[in-house]
């Protein structure tokens, strides 16, 4: 079986056909010939309209895929078409697009290894540059981004990352609905420019976005808050428990540091020594140790262990049903909290007095979204830095996270190359 008749079956361009297929002078790579039709009208590249031939530019060589250790080109003379509307332009072909030296064939092909691996990695393996991986995936990621659709979105989630020393944050906004979880939009720094500049490209895409918006998952800053009630006053902007969880436990981390000071002030035994994560974990995350000497310091009257009380008795709020009675029990727990009198469990009440109704919001969405799907994202998000050590620019970062969270549309092609 020869080679013309393998790639005859790997694609069918219309108005073009495959001719000789011989090996470069070093025999490192196959050139294989490609003709266009007799009698066929070249396509101009702006309106693809068919057109006159007006000349031909000298021959051009875009790589296709490996061959058993080869490297391919298709070796064609691009012919400049006399277009009535447009003018002269050089011809539209089925393979590459403008001045491209990679088929989309090569480039969704290295794409593909690219969402596996490291693109060095895949250079490597492929005998090509850094370079030609990173043209591979813009050229399938801008394909991606021109063809997704954002008509179904229903439910977001907005968080932001650190990407690199320093606080440098991006502001990551995620589609988080029951049949789609995805990446939609990736933002630098995490101000209310940022996310204002999410919502107005959004726009351009589908006016009808914001509408379409039910339910908002975000934290607790401030300026997230702000713009998510500006952009979409009419959806519920439900507040990540994570974070709400997070509080209670720097709250218990400075309960016990002001403990362990008074106690070595008081000249008494220091039995907080090694106790840290007796508080901050779950009663059934404890190891066998962790149990035994909590159950010591339960017995003692310290105020670390009226903190971490409360703290059990609150995560009793998060099994409620109804909005209006995990409501009651936030009101009162609230009130046998501040009767504690510990500053830092006072800062966690006034935090949740103040975001009361945005805290209540995660029943009015009938506890169908929480800051576990976001979290879970982030995380892919990290992986995905650390796999390639870090990078070059934000840019080239952004491309990366579309390409490998974005699920976004691919161009397809006649034959699918594994």
């Amino acid at each position: 079986m020869r080679l013309k008749t393998i790639l005859n079956e790997c694609f069918n361009f219309k108005s073009f056909v495959v001719g000789s297929a011989k090996f470069s002078s070093d025999r490192k790579s196959i050139n294989v010939q490609m003709n266009a039709r007799a009698n066929s009208k070249p396509v101009c590249s702006k309106c693809n309209q068919p057109g006159t031939c007006y000349d031909h530019l000298p021959e051009k060589a875009v790589q296709f895929i490996p061959f058993w250790g080869f490297q391919v080109f298709l070796i064609y003379a691009m012919r400049r078409v006399e277009c009535k509307g447009c003018g002269i332009k050089v011809e539209q072909v089925p393979w590459a697009s403008g001045k491209k030296t990679l088929t989309h064939y090569y480039a969704k092909y290295l794409a593909d290894w690219a969402k596996e691996m490291s693109w060095k990695t895949v250079a490597n393996r492929f005998r090509t540059s850094w370079q030609t991986v990173y043209r591979a995936v813009k050229e399938v990621v801008s394909y991606g981004l021109k063809h997704r659709t954002i008509e179904d979105v229903t439910a977001i989630g907005v968080d932001e990352v650190q990407y690199q020393k320093g606080h440098c944050y991006m502001t990551l906004v995620y589609q988080i609905d029951k049949g789609c979880r995805r990446l939609l939009w990736v933002g630098k720094k995490r101000t209310k420019k940022t996310l204002r500049q999410f919502f107005t490209d959004m726009w351009h895409i589908d006016r009808k976005f914001r509408k379409n918006i039910k339910v908002v998952c975000s934290d607790m800053w401030r300026p997230y808050l702000d713009v998510i009630k500006e952009k979409t006053p009419n959806a519920i902007n439900v507040l990540d428990r994570f974070h709400i969880m997070q509080k209670f436990g720097k709250a218990l981390d400075k309960v016990r540091a002001e403990e362990v000071k008074r106690l070595k002030s008081e000249g008494q035994e220091p039995v907080l020594k090694n106790s840290r994560w007796c508080f901050l974990k779950r009663k059934f995350n404890l190891t066998r140790s962790q149990k035994g000497k909590l159950k010591e310091l339960i017995d003692m009257n310290l105020n670390i262990v009226k903190a971490y009380i409360l703290k059990e008795q609150f995560h009793k709020f998060w099994e409620y049903k109804s909005p209006t009675w995990a409501g009651l029990f936030l009101d009162n727990w609230c009130e046998l909290a501040e009767e504690a009198e510990l500053e830092p469990v006072n800062s966690v009440v006034k935090m949740l007095k103040n975001h009361r109704e945005l805290i209540l919001n995660f029943f009015r969405a009938k506890k169908e979204f929480n800051s576990g799907i976001v979290e879970g994202m982030n995380r892919k998000i990290n992986l995905t830095i650390r796999k390639a050590f870090g990078f070059r620019s934000f840019e080239i970062m952004e491309l990366a996270l579309y390409h490998q969270l974005g699920k976004l549309p691919e161009p397809t092609f006649t034959h699918e190359f594994w």
